[in-house]
């Protein structure tokens, strides 16, 4: 009887873990992971022929597992029609992540660089405009630590240009290190 009396309450202590909560806290839950990263870009301008090629410098900050913040500069380095686009934005980012995929979109907000550039000894000169940015694109985690962005596709506008405002398309190919 004895033997029945010590097996009933052994059961019935362990049938009250569940009510003590004693492991309903994650130990190993992360706040939050930062990359940063470099691309090449590739701007598709709406008033020339040939692309405006550069560089992109980006960082995300993922705020819960799906949403984020980017900020992001591109760069123009090659211009071969002598005119410039650079651009400061930042914004919000939804990721979907599918093993090791991650499939993003974003909405950008910021500031538009339009540069000229003459001959040898003309004036170079550049003119700030308001600048939005809506797009997407997919990232490859090779390791926890390295992130390959696959492709980058942002649709501008520039709505102070004028006359009628400015609409480039930038590509953008590139490598981020994440820092936990």
């Amino acid at each position: 009887m004895k033997r029945h009396i010590l097996i009933g309450c052994f059961a019935c202590v362990l049938s009250m873990t569940s009510l003590s909560h004693a492991q309903a806290v994650p130990t190993a839950s992360r706040v939050g992971s930062i990359q940063a990263g470099v691309g090449a870009l590739f701007i598709s301008p709406d008033y020339a022929q040939q692309y405006i090629k550069g560089l992109t410098f980006y960082a995300d900050y993922d705020i819960a597992h799906n949403i984020g913040i980017e900020g992001e500069i591109h760069y123009s380095v090659i211009t071969p029609t002598d005119l410039s686009e650079n651009s400061y934005l930042i914004g919000p980012r939804y990721t979907y992540h599918q093993k090791k995929f991650g499939i993003y979109a974003k909405a950008l907000f910021g500031v538009g660089r339009f540069g000229t550039q003459g001959g040898a000894f003309q004036k170079v000169t550049t003119t700030g405009y308001t600048e939005y940015a809506f797009g997407g694109g997919v990232e490859y985690h090779v390791t926890r630590s390295i992130n390959i962005r696959g492709i980058d596709v942002e649709l501008q506008k520039w709505p102070g240009f004028p006359p009628n405002g400015l609409s480039p398309i930038a590509y953008t190919v590139g490598v981020a290190y994440v820092f936990h």
